[in-house]
């Protein structure tokens, strides 16, 4: 094994099985730059920041049912680079969550019980921004405009690791807040081509680069200290940011307690269930026996299907 090649065990903190692919398949805003994925899930490279100025790309693959190696391109890093690098990709696949007390829950219901094996580890970013950033840039457009934005963004402000390409997101990390506050507002409207969205990111970028919005304390905060409603409330307060939004930024930072209801998750349920519509109170009551993890429940039950197993059928009841 060469010597930027580490060993990462998959488990959660309570022991339970980490599903490889189904985290790295987990949602369509986990495969945005600077995340390439492949698409069998079994892989997946990402360029992260270091500081203003150094990056590093890594790559890690599962190697077996309960262990992946992370291997780190260009020259082999000091250990305090490489503890850093090994601790994000940790985080990004939500290694220090315990999703003991939602498998118990999925264990009593027939349409969910196929998740105790390892489904439910959302993959996320390396910091809350980048998530709100890439959540802002999936309201009320096309995917294409979405890629189209998020592309802009890392190949133009992103820093480059050793190795990068002239051009394009790839071997690039996720732009700072201080990237994306110092970048003018034609940068936006010419090259980003983010429309409305522009001068909410603007916005969001300057105020916490000012230090005057702290986004991260939002993926630390311990519940039983800061609970879920006063998270939501933050959220929704943030410039370009609504329901929709607050709730799958929610899903990222580990509160699951909002079901994320929008115009591809509503009718993808109806059609699981069997019916042609089905009222959000419909939604919000069949899952409600989640509690804080309904909306993980409410996820796992429309993206069954994403990653193949013959032995559980999709299916359930509203």
């Amino acid at each position: 094994m060469p010597p930027e090649a580490l060993d990462l065990p998959l488990a959660g903190p309570g022991g339970e099985p980490v599903s490889f692919p189904r985290t790295v398949l987990s949602h369509g805003v986990a495969m945005l730059p600077p995340m390439s994925v492949d698409s069998s899930g079994w892989s997946f490279r990402v360029t992260l920041a270091l500081s203003e100025t150094g990056a590093r790309t890594v790559g890690v693959v599962s190697v077996e049912d309960a262990s992946a190696l992370v291997s780190i391109a260009g020259r082999s890093p000091g250990p305090v680079q490489r503890t850093r690098l090994l601790d994000l990709v940790r985080h990004i696949l939500r290694l220090d969550e315990d999703l003991s007390p939602f498998y118990e829950l999925c264990a009593e219901d027939p349409a969910l019980a196929w998740a105790i094996q390892g489904a439910g580890r959302l993959m996320r970013s390396a910091t809350v921004f980048e998530d709100v950033v890439k959540t802002i840039c999936t309201t009320n457009c096309a995917w294409s405009a979405t890629e189209r934005m998020v592309e802009a963004l890392v190949e133009h402000l992103g820093t480059a690791a050793p190795g990068a390409p002239a051009s394009g997101p790839s071997g690039r990390a996720f732009p700072s807040p201080q990237a994306m506050a110092e970048a003018g507002e034609d940068f936006y409207r010419d090259v980003a081509r983010t429309g409305y969205r522009g001068r909410y990111l603007l916005s969001l970028a300057r105020s916490v680069a000012a230090e005057e919005l702290i986004l991260e304390e939002m993926g630390s905060a311990p519940r039983e200290e800061v609970k879920d409603e006063e998270i939501l409330a933050r959220l929704t307060a943030l410039p370009g940011v609504g329901p929709y939004a607050a709730a799958h930024i929610m899903m990222m930072i580990g509160r699951y307690s909002q079901l994320v209801l929008d115009s591809w998750t509503r009718p993808t349920y109806a059609r699981l269930v069997g019916k042609g519509t089905v009222k959000d109170a419909s939604i919000v009551r069949r899952f409600r026996r989640y509690g804080p993890y309904a909306g993980l429940a409410f996820w796992l039950f429309l993206t069954r299907d994403w990653v193949p197993d013959p032995e559980v059928a999709v299916g359930g009841t509203s």
